[in-house]
């Protein structure tokens, strides 16, 4: 027997069968990271309860925290009031959403017409990620 997934009928995928799925910290409400989901990485994180994603350079699903660690454990699924856009509320797995060692990916800021960079690496690229 299979799963019933007419839920998934709801969301407004893109031309490419794509949707941004936005990562949101559970409790702090910091927003994570944006990613792309196609219809079998939305199926397959609400199956496993795990975020997994749409690599559109590797055009392959991508479970976040599979080379990393850095898993992100979902609470919850929501879809915003247009049906396009998907929110996650995640548990951040190792304290680093984002591939460069930060928190999160939303670490530039414009400041008097100048992007500068606010938050530090926790953990450099070349230790996170194995190079072999």
């Amino acid at each position: 027997m299979t799963a019933n997934t007419n839920w998934l009928d709801a969301v407004k995928w893109n031309a490419e069968g794509l949707v941004p799925a936005i990562a949101q910290e559970s409790g702090s409400g910091q927003v994570l990271m944006m990613a792309w989901m196609n219809r079998d990485a939305l199926a397959e994180t609400a199956a496993s309860g795990k975020a997994v994603y749409w690599s559109r350079s590797r055009r392959a699903l991508w479970r976040k925290g599979e080379q990393s660690g850095h898993q992100q454990v979902v609470k919850s699924i929501r879809l915003d009031c247009d049906g396009d856009t998907v929110l996650l509320e995640v548990e951040q797995k190792g304290g680093i959403a984002c591939h460069t060692g930060r928190h999160h990916c939303f670490f530039n800021k414009l400041d008097d017409g100048v992007w500068v960079v606010t938050d530090p690496i926790l953990k450099p690229a070349d230790q996170i990620y194995d190079k072999g």
